[in-house]
């Protein structure tokens, strides 16, 4: 077998590929190739096995760079009948079950039907049409592919150099798009195996991601799950409008998890925009940078529709008792209430009332008064009137970035822990003791409170007492701490995968 050399590839796969389809019509194809191929997938595993020209074709994933390319590796380019030893090969890059080999060499009907099948592996059937180019010193294929009745059209570009695969990517406009190698495609596409979504929350103090993993047996697992604090609703109150600051920090924060949801694998991405952007009269310039920037539309979705997906979550992450239940999410410009029993919704709503408002109006960034802080407590009371008069609900959840917060810091927790936070009751006796904390406190100091996460010292006296005040109107001594939260609904409502991630 000649040499094997290691090659950087990246691909995407779509119907129209924009701007890249005018740059390959512009250029001499080089090649046109039409195969059938036998292509092995399997649950576990994404590694490139196919059967090509009666050869047994398999590569290994070696590396993966800053950039999301991906380093492939031959390791068995083999003609049948194939040997045990190679079986074995074939077998362990796709970590599948290994079932007993009874004979010498296998001919491909007898690899199918004895070691491929038994073993949970999809044989599926594909055909090829390729168009071969050079761009920028790297091969470049435009091909289209047909498997199992389905069709799909895939560009890749590959290279010994990294550098000019990226450059090459780059230059086709392609570089907003996910590196999705060949068998993830084609997993896709005859839907086998697990899949990747990500969503995106944009909110008036924070941005929050979530990627989440469903397989095929319907069960979750969380790829990635973060936050990053951006106050885009900084300066909101005051002039009506998102000032330019907090909209940067907010665009490059998002086109960082765009990318990182990207080399994720997730196949399709949904953002949402809460209060900031619902109250900014500009909001819609936010919106347009982020889509022309990183390719994500962000859709502002109203508040009610925000209370729906956060008790959606809610509800599916925690084991609570059937009967009343009263779900609020309190952010960085509002907070949305869902009154319900089980998964019933009986009612609805949002108010403007969140941290980073409350913060700016009552000068919560640092230590203050007493007074001050019965004032603030005053003030946000009479905001959260249309709580006053309800009774009392059989359960309490909380969630957000205040309510998880406070959380930590009863646990003192020096790194976050989400299975620790989720469930964890609050009562009004730490609520209290926190607020004496935070207010007793500059932003510096609060920054050394272990829990609490240095980004949030300036809003977090301002998000707790809004939780104080939510127990005091409905009436409860305490409540649970939901570390679920609008992302987890939507990605459930947006991509239908069944419960959220519990």
């Amino acid at each position: 077998m000649a040499e094997l050399v290691p090659r950087w590839e990246w691909r995407t796969f779509g119907e129209g590929f924009g701007a890249a389809e005018e740059a390959f019509a512009a250029l001499s194809v080089e090649r046109v190739q039409e195969s059938d191929e036998l292509y092995l997938l399997a649950e576990e595993s994404d590694a490139s096995v196919k059967v090509r020209d009666g050869l047994m074709d398999v590569k290994h994933l070696q590396a993966v760079d800053d950039d999301g390319l991906e380093q492939w590796v031959p390791v068995l380019k083999g003609a049948f009948p194939l040997t045990a030893a190679e079986v074995d090969v074939v077998l362990a890059t796709l970590r599948a079950d290994t079932p007993p080999l009874d004979r010498g060499p296998y001919t491909l009907e007898e690899f199918v039907g004895e070691v491929v099948r038994p073993g949970g592996v999809l044989a599926v059937g594909v055909h090829k049409r390729r168009a071969r180019y050079t761009v920028g010193g790297c091969m470049a294929e435009l091909s289209e592919v047909r498997a199992d009745g389905a069709s799909t059209r895939t560009i890749a570009v590959e290279s010994e150099d990294p550098a000019l695969v990226l450059a090459a990517v780059r230059s086709l406009g392609l570089a907003s798009r996910a590196n999705v190698c060949m068998a993830r495609g084609l997993k896709t596409l005859v839907g086998f195996g697990a899949k990747r979504y990500a969503v995106i929350d944009v909110g008036t103090n924070s941005v929050k991601l979530h990627v989440g993993e469903r397989h095929a047996d319907g069960t979750w697992c969380t790829v990635a799950d973060r936050a990053e604090v951006t106050r885009l609703g900084e300066g909101l109150d005051a002039g009506g409008g998102l000032q330019p600051e907090p909209m940067a920090r907010t665009i490059a924060a998002i086109a960082a998890m765009a990318d990182e949801s990207r080399r994720a694998g997730a196949v399709a991405i949904a953002a949402v925009g809460t209060a900031g952007l619902r109250a900014a009269a500009n909001g819609a310039e936010l919106v347009g940078a982020v889509e022309a920037h990183t390719g994500v539309r962000i859709e502002v979705i109203p508040g009610e529709e925000e209370a729906r997906l956060a008790y959606l979550a809610a509800t599916s992450g925690l084991g609570l008792a059937r009967g009343s239940l009263v779900v609020f999410d309190t952010g960085g410009g509002s907070s949305q209430f869902t009154f319900g029993r089980g998964d019933e919704v009986d009612e609805q709503f949002s108010v403007p009332v969140g941290a980073a408002r409350l913060t700016e109006r009552y000068g919560l960034d640092g230590a203050v008064s007493e007074q001050a802080l019965a004032a603030a407590l005053d003030g946000i009371a009479a905001e959260l009137g249309t709580l006053d008069g309800r009774p009392s609900p059989d359960a309490l959840v909380g969630m957000g970035g205040a309510l998880t917060n406070l959380a930590a810091v009863r646990h003192g927790l020096a790194e976050y822990d989400p299975d620790v936070v989720q469930g964890t009751e609050l009562d009004r006796a730490e609520v209290d003791r926190q607020l004496e904390l935070y207010r007793t406190r500059t932003a510096d100091e609060r920054r050394a409170v272990v829990g609490l996460q240095p980004n949030r010292a300036e809003v977090i006296l301002a998000g707790a007492c809004v939780v104080r005040t939510v127990l005091t109107k409905l009436g409860r001594d305490s409540l649970v701490v939901s570390d679920r939260g609008l992302r987890h609904g939507l990605i459930v409502d947006r991509f239908g995968l069944g419960p959220p991630l519990g």
